[in-house]
């Protein structure tokens, strides 16, 4: 259980006192001309005791709209709003950030290196100082992501729902949509849940770009999630109307058969009905067509949004939905 008995946030090399916040880069490793690598953090610690929770960004260094998520966060929140202590990683990769890569440099992929070794990869090294630091002292976090390049995400919810505090912070988050699963190996969700600290993957939009709707989203999810977890007033949580647990064996990427450009005719978060149209490959002389149907119902939560691809490309994501769920997102969004 958190302490209410305000605490001092410290860190290798540091601390922030209740009723202070600092903004300030901490140093992770080195590059190849011996300059530090640092990342940036704020910790903002309330006044009053509470849980301490971290918000993570760019683990991929070209998954940019978290960045606009944390700034807009710390901007609006002050100390004497909070009770407990909040942590914001705001760029994690910063060596693929810097040159917007996904992966650290002539690295593996950082999402696959935690909670991380002091004598391993460069990855591993960095995910050590990271998670030793600013996500193993805390009692939940969110870690946020996008879809890779050239796809777009509509903004969801990833966690383990049998972890039951995992489970709420998912729920509380507020998305329609929040995928079940672990996740993956040596990912930094997994491993700060496996180690007890709850924590789920939001996902949000496209990489490279910021996209000012998911970010308002994202803003509002973190402070539904702060108000139900009792670190800022309970009247700001959102109901997001309709919710939809998705079995991660019940989605599909529907990859293409043909090469060519793609005409898509869906958009992110479009109810799908089975057999519906969702897209054409088209040849360079719009000769040969090649029309892909949805084999089930379901809502469409990733999409292409590069239209040229190859046999074998993804071009949409679909969840099954039972049929009420469907009616309701129907009627929501307009019966396409």
């Amino acid at each position: 259980m958190p302490s209410h008995t305000p605490e001092p946030f410290r860190y290798e090399g540091g601390s922030v006192d209740p009723g202070e916040t600092e903004h300030f880069r901490f140093e992770v490793s080195e590059a190849y001309v011996s300059d530090p690598i640092r990342v940036p953090i704020t910790v903002i610690n309330g006044e009053e005791g509470g849980s301490t929770a971290f918000l993570t960004v760019a683990v991929h260094g070209n998954e940019l709209n978290g960045i606009d998520v944390l700034r807009r966060v710390v901007d609006d929140l002050d100390h004497d709003d909070l009770a407990g202590t909040l942590v914001c990683v705001h760029v994690v990769n910063v060596p693929g950030s810097n040159v917007q890569e996904r992966a650290v440099p002539a690295e593996d992929d950082l999402n696959r290196s935690f909670p991380g070794s002091e004598d391993g990869t460069t990855s591993e090294r960095i995910a050590r100082q990271v998670y030793a630091n600013f996500i193993e002292p805390c009692d939940f976090g969110i870690d946020f992501h996008t879809s890779t390049g050239g796809r777009t995400n509509v903004i969801h919810a990833r966690g383990d729902l049998d972890d039951p505090e995992a489970s709420r912070l998912a729920h509380a988050f507020g998305t329609n949509l929040i995928v079940d699963g672990a996740g993956p190996p040596n990912s930094l969700r997994r491993a700060a849940t496996e180690a007890g600290t709850p924590t789920i993957v939001v996902e949000m939009g496209e990489a490279n770009r910021f996209q000012d709707e998911v970010i308002e989203d994202g803003v509002r999810g973190v402070q539904n999630v702060l108000a139900e977890f009792e670190l800022r007033p309970a009247d700001a949580v959102e109901w997001p109307g309709w919710r939809s647990i998705v079995d991660p064996d019940k989605r599909e990427w529907l990859r293409a058969d043909a090469g060519g450009i793609v005409d898509m005719d869906v958009s992110n978060a479009d109810p799908v009905r089975e057999g519906e149209f969702l897209c054409t490959i088209r040849n360079p002389f719009d000769r040969e067509l090649t029309d892909v149907e949805a084999p089930f119902a379901g809502i469409l939560f990733s999409r292409l949004e590069n239209p040229v691809v190859y046999p074998g490309s993804p071009l949409c994501h679909i969840a099954a939905v039972d049929d009420s769920t469907l009616r309701i997102v129907e009627t929501t969004r307009g019966a396409r």
